[in-house]
């Protein structure tokens, strides 16, 4: 029975689809002006991990992640660069999809950009004027009116008049009260805009997941993730923007992943700590980011640092050992050790203790021989899957690849094959030589009865 946590009502509770069998899930996506970073990684890794045990339960599941393609940051990165807005953001949203792939994330079921949801954004801002929750300022800007809405907070348990204290208004800006917050931002010269029944703009961006959630999936809906980042003011925002517009109760999970913090700091652009996932997979495998990423419970901060990923690198090299004489055979599954993986993921997808399961059938795999190993080892293949895990041959991962300056798989083998000849010789100070050069290339050598295979590290 699958437990999760919702950030709403702060506890763990039953799963209960609002539609028997189905699932319907929205998941804030990317702002697409620059290459996705770790952040970005983990969101997607979290949520594909949801996605893919949510259609092992059996449910019908129909997983949304918008796209922001019109927004300040890329209004101002187009103009930098001398570039059009559409030629940047499908730039860029060409390398989110290829980060995405390489990190073993399925595709969502919709996808839909913010630019060709205006007409929903535009209808759902006029419902909000007409029913009172919302007023076109002096400036021509749209806002929402908090004060109009009942609860606004929930999500966050934040108090609306400790938030009034503290709030501001900026230059510019003709809203009635600090808590106020932008629908749509008046046209301005050079600057992309549409029309609208108030004056011709552009939306702003917590209308934007509102109009495209309830579009795709309904006015309620089952799931809603994202970043902790998001739980204020977004997707309070959200809530508020949602329920008053359609009367009816918007989401019943909000899920939120933790931050990702760079050798114990919170990772930051201000710090100069900030990594792309490419610059991560230049010393990194994609698998390897997945699992150190899945390592840790997604509602728990993720520290990132070379150890951890190290820590990753071994790990899997674990499991893909275990797997290298195994065969491919129908043999049963070990049930015992499937109980205690999915007793682990019904308590709010909890992917560590789920790890721990696979680590535990590796040692279970070293004690088994014939058939017994193989179920063993076709357990591990099967759980690790439904991770997104061990995807490869054993082979192929952990041959690796050569680095920079690294010996091929050609120059290996063929110093493999002299340093045999040499035992056979009993040349035995040219095979330890042999095994020392292949060591300071990164090639560890394994000795087993009658072959010898080999590895990078």
């Amino acid at each position: 029975m699958l437990h999760i946590y919702s950030t709403e009502s702060r506890e763990k509770r039953l799963f209960v689809p609002i539609e028997a069998g189905k699932v319907r899930m929205y998941v804030c996506g990317m702002t697409v002006y620059d290459y996705c970073h770790l952040g970005h990684a983990r969101v997607m890794v979290v949520f594909d991990m949801v996605y893919r045990y949510l259609r092992h339960l059996g449910f019908d599941t129909t997983y949304v992640r918008n796209i922001t393609d019109i927004d300040d940051k890329i209004i101002k990165r187009a103009a930098e660069n001398g570039e059009t807005i559409q030629t940047l953001t499908q730039r860029f949203i060409d390398a989110m999809h290829e980060d995405a792939d390489a990190l073993g994330c399925l595709r969502p079921d919709h996808e839909p950009r913010a630019t060709e949801a205006i007409p929903d954004m535009v209808a759902m801002i006029n419902t909000l004027i007409e029913k009172g929750f919302a007023y076109r300022a002096d400036n021509g800007d749209v806002y929402y009116d908090v004060s109009k809405f009942e609860g606004y907070g929930r999500l966050s348990g934040k108090n609306i008049d400790d938030l009034r204290a503290g709030a501001r208004v900026e230059i510019g800006e003709a809203k009635h009260d600090p808590l106020d917050f932008v629908l749509w931002k008046a046209a301005k010269l050079g600057e992309p805009a549409w029309d609208a029944p108030w004056g011709a703009g552009r939306p702003g961006w917590h209308i934007e997941c509102s109009a495209m959630s309830t579009t795709c999936l309904g006015h309620s809906f089952d799931i809603h993730g994202g970043g902790m980042d998001l739980q204020f003011p977004h997707h309070e925002n959200e809530i508020a923007q949602s329920e008053a517009a359609t009367g009816c109760h918007y989401v019943n999970y909000w899920m939120h992943n933790g931050f990702v913090r760079i050798n114990e700091e919170k990772m930051s652009k201000s710090l100069n700590n900030f990594f792309t996932v490419r610059e991560v997979l230049k010393n990194f495998r994609a698998e390897e980011v997945r699992f150190f990423i899945l390592n840790s419970h997604y509602r728990s901060p993720l520290n990132y640092a070379d150890a951890q990923l190290m820590a990753a690198r071994q790990g899997l090299t674990r499991l893909y050992t275990a797997l290298r004489d195994a065969e491919d055979n129908q043999a049963p599954r070990w049930v015992e050790y499937e109980a205690r993986f999915f007793a682990a993921m019904d308590d709010d997808f909890n992917t560590p203790i789920a790890i721990a399961v696979l680590f535990d059938l590796v040692s279970e795999i070293h004690r088994q021989e014939g058939g017994a190993r193989d179920s063993a080892a076709i357990t591990l293949r099967y759980l690790a899957g439904l991770l997104g895990l061990l995807h490869m041959s054993p082979e192929e991962y952990l041959r690796g690849e050569a680095g920079q300056g690294g010996l091929d798989d050609v120059a290996i083998q063929t110093m493999v094959d002299e340093r045999l000849a040499a035992r056979a010789a009993r040349d035995f100070a040219k095979s330890d030589e042999i095994r020392d050069a292949l060591l300071q290339h990164g090639v560890v050598l394994e000795d087993g009865a009658g072959v010898t295979r080999w590895r990078r590290v």
